[in-house]
């Protein structure tokens, strides 16, 4: 029996130190500088001056790496943009009970909203920079991992903020995996070309972005138990307790609605992909084009090889509807649309040809280019080893009446190919006679083109 309660008390004092080691391992409230913090949070919700011009540029920069798709670009310009406070400073006000902080947040959250866009509509409106690229096609579908980085973001930032001692590397990864940036272009884009697809997708994903970060925000500030602002009217602190959680809810329901839609699209999607990608690998013919809608419930793909009976596309329909989604429409080109099936492929192979001679023109003219700056490196570096100290003094040696002597490189172009000519200038005595000194040019100039294995030096006489 005693042996028996030692063994139980082995037991229970294990699990307590299990328990104790997992409470240390995941608890961040012992290191929290909440004042600090709030401060923090407060000085970077302003969107005027510094942070105003800071923004713009950051937008150009981003825009630009979205219309070049340089993905470097682009995460160079999240690091450095202020986007992020106005949100911060929303999800803390909640969080805090702070009327004011919250009026703030929502005025700069809209000036920030309004010079992104601004910005965006501005640089997209030159014809030049109106192409539809990757980058910007990739943020007018936004996807229910775009609803979990956000939030995970968030809550990452908060956690890194909070600390006495700041993780500037977690801010960062933070500015660059949230990318708030990016779908405020595609919206200015959207507005520039008139492709309202573009800027109702994008902003979309922005106002995602947005509703989860201060999700994120409030849910920290909670947590960790901020100081809440006092009042010293107490109706007053109730009414605006009651104010500030009515707002709070009515950010928060949408939230949920939006990842459930979101989950359910991603889920949709997926499903439909897996059942024709089994169709596929059974009848063993080629599937592409594949359209889904998971708002119509409807699905769309072009075949290539032989032709699906109406029996099997009711297999296709029974397939997708058991897995969740019923009344599913399912459309398939083939048969009578098979000569466009065909022009589809011809498009999509032009397409892919016409590229490929586009990089391919683009790397020979980088070669070229490289060759022409090593070919002028290789010159300039045989004029720098002369030495023109030795040089110098040989010429004075040839004639005592020679006071200066000055040399330098011109570069010379007669529009099929750029060459380097040294020049050399002699200043001579007053008292020596032009003849003398036309003479004495020419016999330097030989002598120097002899010196210097070159015939293009050119020799000066002042």
């Amino acid at each position: 029996m005693e042996n028996q309660n030692q063994e139980q008390s082995s037991v229970s004092s294990l699990l307590s130190s299990f328990k104790e080691l997992i409470r240390e391992i995941f608890d961040i409230s012992k290191d929290t500088d909440r004042r600090a913090t709030i401060e923090d949070i407060r000085a970077g919700i302003d969107m005027r001056g510094q942070n105003a011009w800071v923004l713009i540029f950051s937008i150009l920069i981003a825009s630009t790496g979205l219309n070049t798709s340089s993905t470097a670009v682009v995460i160079g310009a999240m690091l450095i943009s202020p986007l992020m406070g106005p949100i911060l400073g929303m999800g803390l006000a909640l969080g805090i009970n702070d009327i004011e902080l919250l009026r703030k947040s929502l005025k700069n959250f809209g000036v920030m909203v309004v010079l992104s866009l601004s910005t965006s509509f501005l640089f997209f409106s030159v014809p030049l920079f109106q192409n539809e690229t990757p980058e910007l096609i990739a943020r007018t579908s936004p996807n229910v991992l775009d609803i979990i980085i956000a939030l995970s973001g968030g809550l990452a930032l908060l956690v890194a903020l909070s600390r006495r001692n700041k993780s500037t590397n977690t801010i960062a990864g933070v500015a660059i995996a949230t990318a708030l940036m990016p779908p405020l272009c595609t919206a200015g884009f959207g507005l520039a070309t008139g492709k309202w697809d573009f800027f109702g997708g994008a902003l979309f994903l922005f106002s995602i972005n947005t509703i989860f970060i201060a999700t994120a925000t409030y849910l920290v500030v909670k947590s960790l138990r901020f100081p809440l602002k006092e009042y010293a009217d107490k109706q007053r602190k109730k009414q605006i307790s009651q104010l500030l959680t009515v707002i709070a809810l009515a950010i928060f329901v949408p939230s949920v609605y939006f990842f459930y839609k979101l989950y359910k699209k991603s889920d949709f999607e997926r499903k439909v992909e897996t059942v024709l990608l089994a169709m596929k690998d059974d009848k063993g013919i080629g599937v592409f084009d594949i359209q889904t809608s998971y708002k119509d419930n409807t699905v769309s793909f072009a075949v290539i090889g032989e032709s699906l009976e109406n029996t099997e596309i009711k297999k296709i329909q029974d397939k997708i509807t058991s897995l969740g989604y019923p009344g599913v429409q399912v459309k398939v080109l083939q048969d009578l649309e098979s000569k466009k099936t065909l022009s589809r492929l011809n498009e999509i192979e032009n397409s892919y040809l016409t590229t490929q001679q586009l990089l391919m023109k683009k790397e020979e003219q980088l070669l070229e280019k490289d060759k022409e700056i090593f070919s002028l490196k290789s010159r300039l570096n045989n004029g720098s080893t002369i030495s023109f100290v030795d040089v110098a003094e040989e010429l004075k040696s040839l004639n005592e009446n020679i006071q200066e002597v000055s040399y330098y490189n011109i570069l010379h172009t007669n529009f099929k190919a750029v060459d380097t000519v040294p020049n050399f200038i002699v200043k001579w005595d007053k008292e020596i006679q032009s003849s003398i000194k036309e003479k004495e040019t020419d016999r330097f100039t030989k002598w120097l083109q002899t010196k210097l294995k070159s015939k293009k030096v050119v020799v000066r006489s002042e």
